[in-house]
Order: C-alpha cells, then structure tokens, then sequence
C-alpha cells in the first residue's frame, strides 16, 4: 500500500515497505569507516561481582558499553553546535522535525592546482538542473561523489586529505533554504584548514545569521542501485545532548 506525502502544492506517493537504508553501521573492530583520528568503536561486557553481562559467558542477558566517537565513527548528524561555544546548541534541539524530501544527486569532485579534491558549485548547479524533478527546490540534498567505490564503507579517512566541499557551494544551499546536507565524506571541509571550517560556516550562516535548525550529515555511503532523484527522507538520530549524534537516514522514492 502506497503512502501520500504533500509538498508545496504537490501530492507524492512513496512506499513504505521500501526503504533505503544510507547509513554505516557502527560496530567494533578496525574494519570500520572511521576519520579526523577516531579510535575505533569498543563494545564492552559489563561485569559487576558475580554478574557477567553476557549470555554466551552464561550471563542471563547481554549487557554492554559502548565507546564511540560520534564525529569520527560512522554515519552522524551534526547541528551549528559543532562550531559554536553555545551550551544550548545541541541537535536534539535543533533537529525537531524528520521528515523531509530530499533530492539525490551524484557530482565528481574535480583537483586542483594544490592536489585538493574538491565538489564544485558548478558541478551540483549543473546536475541539478537536470531531469524532471529541477524545478523543485527540496529540503534536503543528498550527495554521492563519484567514483562510488564500496571502499567508502571501510575507509580510514584520517591523514588523508579526504575531498571536500567549495565553500560556494554551502553558502548557496543556505541561499535556497537547503536545510539538511548529508554526503559520504568525512567533513564539509579541508581534513586540516587551519580551523576555518568555510564551508561549515557558510552553511549554517554562523554566527551572524544562524540557520539553527540546520544539519549536516556525514560518512553516508549512497549504493549505485539507487538512482539520482526525488525521495523523502526519514533522518533518524539518538537523544544524546550533543552537537552530534549517530544517525540513520533512510530514504524512500517519492513519485508523484
């Protein structure tokens, strides 16, 4: 049974039996995506006097901490807390709403002079005009670099010089009221840019004109299988009170 979704004067169907799962999991072990010098994900047996939080030690339930690393581990949604000294700032309260329609959209990133790669503002301008769906202006936007190895899923990102965004390119999602980023690099930003952070800033228009219920989500890994276009995106986070949480976006095709 199909389900119905408006937006801005449209009625879209989209199946809810199908969703598209576009998160890394979190697990132990070093054969996880990990990036900016993370320790891997730990996930360790409690043990309390004659207690034994496991049930293959003969425990009676299976009963675990975990040590991560929300920025460096796995996919995440991060809000203007990352870059902000404000207590408050924490995406719990500013990611109040979650569902969204988001658009998908492939780009290579393109070297430059310094070795850099880097996605262009052309280069999404470009692809965004393109097909049915270019005249409507979405909420979210979904980014998959090309090529589109598997190898994304595993990487070490740490030390080396990951691609990153123009920074033009986050001032005009601000610009078209683009509230939600997610795209499968480490960071919106140069690995090591001296602290700028210019694509960051752009984004959430920070401090002189916060976009506060903005976020940014990281370390998506988008299959080949599912195609540039039109979907609606359920973003999924934790309560933790950060500026950042472990996620799962899950993405369903919108049609109309």
């Amino acid at each position: 049974m199909l389900a119905t979704y408006p937006y801005r004067g449209r009625m879209y169907s989209f199946d809810p039996s199908a969703p598209l799962d576009i998160s890394l999991p979190l697990a132990p072990g070093p054969e996880q995506v990990s990036c900016f010098w993370a320790e891997p994900v730990e996930v360790e047996t409690i043990r309390v006097g004659d207690f034994v939080g496991s049930v293959a030690e003969g425990g009676s339930t299976n009963y675990k901490r975990v040590h991560l690393t929300p920025h460096g581990n796995g996919t995440h949604t991060e809000c203007y807390g990352h870059i902000s000294a404000e207590p408050g700032a924490l995406l719990s309260h500013c990611l109040r709403r979650f569902l969204f329609v988001a658009r998908l959209v492939s780009v290579q990133p393109r070297p430059l002079p310094n070795g850099d790669q880097v996605v262009l503002l052309a280069d999404l301008q470009r692809e965004l005009e393109k097909g049915p769906d270019a005249a409507i202006v979405p909420e979210a936007l979904v980014l998959r670099t090309l090529p589109n190895h598997r190898a994304k899923r595993t990487r070490h990102y740490s030390g080396t010089n990951p691609p990153y965004l123009e920074p033009a390119l986050a001032y005009y999602l601000a610009d078209h009221h683009i509230d939600h980023l997610l795209l499968d690099l480490p960071s919106v930003d140069r690995e090591e840019d001296g602290g700028q952070l210019l694509a960051h800033h752009a984004f959430w228009q920070y401090p002189h004109a916060t976009r506060q219920s903005a976020t940014i989500t990281e370390l998506i890994f988008v299959p080949d299988a599912i195609e540039d276009g039109l979907y609606l995106l359920n973003l999924q986070i934790t309560s933790l009170a950060l500026d950042a949480s472990p996620s799962k976006p899950v993405l369903y095709a919108l049609l109309k």
